[in-house]
């Protein structure tokens, strides 16, 4: 099992939803991103943020994308999410579940994807 860093449960506020009057307005999804650490015993060892990936960034990172415009799918979130973070950050893959408080009956509806970087050494 690799080291990971998980960024749990992060709240945003975006225009999400397939019929335009649900768009309309902005509504809560929670956002959970995992990616792995190659370097988390050195870095904790040296305490060093420059030997991990900063999760502030990644977060900042992530609320950004879901503020940049409206979507239909948290799908086409997921996606989007998953290619911003892997273009920034050093990481070999990066999952995201995003969970959306729609249906009266249920918790919430999720879509979770796993996607890995396609630099050279990641």
């Amino acid at each position: 099992m690799s080291d990971t860093i998980i960024i749990e449960g992060l709240q945003v506020f975006t225009r999400i939803g397939v019929p335009e009057d649900e768009r309309a307005n902005a509504q809560k999804l929670e956002i959970s991103i995992t990616f792995p650490l190659a370097n988390l015993k050195k870095a904790a060892r040296l305490d060093d943020i420059g030997l991990t990936v900063d999760y502030f960034q990644v977060a900042q990172l992530a609320k950004s994308v879901a503020h940049e415009r409206p979507r239909k799918l948290i799908e086409t979130l997921a996606e989007d999410l998953a290619a911003a973070i892997l273009r920034q950050f050093a990481v070999k893959w990066v999952g995201i579940e995003i969970r959306k408080f729609i249906l009266p009956d249920a918790r919430h509806v999720s879509v979770r994807i796993k996607r890995k970087g396609e630099k050279p050494g990641t």
